[in-house]
């Protein structure tokens, strides 16, 4: 689950999620909901290897030493041992390099789990490949109907980097396109459980977001029915569009 709110409401989505199947929340620093998290997994009861904590270096800090303490702050503020996975949250502010080879040795330490970026390009993966780094785990980007970044896709599963796609459900922008909701009717779903079959079936991580126990409910709910190979191309075919920043798509700054 993705979570970009914050205060009561973001704990109390955390722990409702967990307690309902939900094993990975998703946040970032720049969110400013991390000791949010923290809370709502502790108030879960959960044991800590059952949950898969994500968060995202903020751009301002990005270089070794300011990610290293960055890092170490958001510890604190989930009063947590160890992060599961750290991302670079955007190529940009540059520093890339440097940024990435401290959390390369943070995992060293066991102070992170696995390193990953969040809207990086090809250039970008390229980059950090030139500068002799290991890839990613994982490349957080845009990743809908409208949006499905086709060779930047191609690209990460060429290098073993998983795709993993926020914005699923197209922050409400296309939601009820008539598309997605003539195929919703036919599979007696909702047109946001549609989108979250997509993403399922071409194998992406997916974080849908929501603080509201229905909506959560039924976000997970999507694993009990299949979309047929010419939804799917329906799907595949729609125009480009994007609703969100798309940082894909700048200059490598290194």
């Amino acid at each position: 689950m993705y979570l970009a709110e914050s205060g009561q409401q973001a704990e109390d989505a955390v722990v409702f999620a967990l307690k309902n199947g939900y094993r990975m929340i998703d946040t970032a620093q720049y969110y400013r909901n991390e000791a949010d998290v923290g809370n709502g997994f502790r108030r879960s009861g959960l044991n800590r290897e059952d949950v898969f904590i994500v968060s995202k270096v903020t751009n301002e800090a990005h270089g070794y030493l300011s990610t290293l303490a960055a890092v170490n702050e958001s510890l604190q503020r989930m009063n947590l041992d160890y992060i599961d996975m750290f991302l670079i949250h955007s190529p940009y502010e540059g520093k890339n390099i440097e940024t990435y080879e401290a959390l390369l040795d943070l995992k060293k330490q066991g102070i992170i789990r696995s390193v990953g970026v969040s809207n990086f390009g090809i250039a970008h993966l390229e980059g950090l490949k030139t500068a002799g780094l290991p890839a990613p785990s994982v490349n957080q980007i845009e990743l809908h109907p409208y949006q499905r970044k086709d060779e930047l896709v191609k690209y990460c599963l060429d290098n073993d980097i998983a795709p993993m796609g926020y914005s699923p459900l197209t922050r409400g922008h296309y939601i009820n396109d008539p598309v997605f909701v003539q195929i919703a009717a036919n599979y007696g779903r909702t047109p946001a459980q549609i989108l979250i079959r997509w993403s399922l079936q071409h194998g992406y991580i997916t974080i849908p977001k929501s603080v509201q126990s229905d909506r959560i409910l039924e976000n997970a709910n999507v694993f009990d029915f299949t979309l047929s190979e010419e939804d799917m191309q329906i799907l595949n075919s729609l125009a480009n569009a994007s609703v969100s920043w798309d940082p894909t798509v700048s200059s490598w700054e290194g």
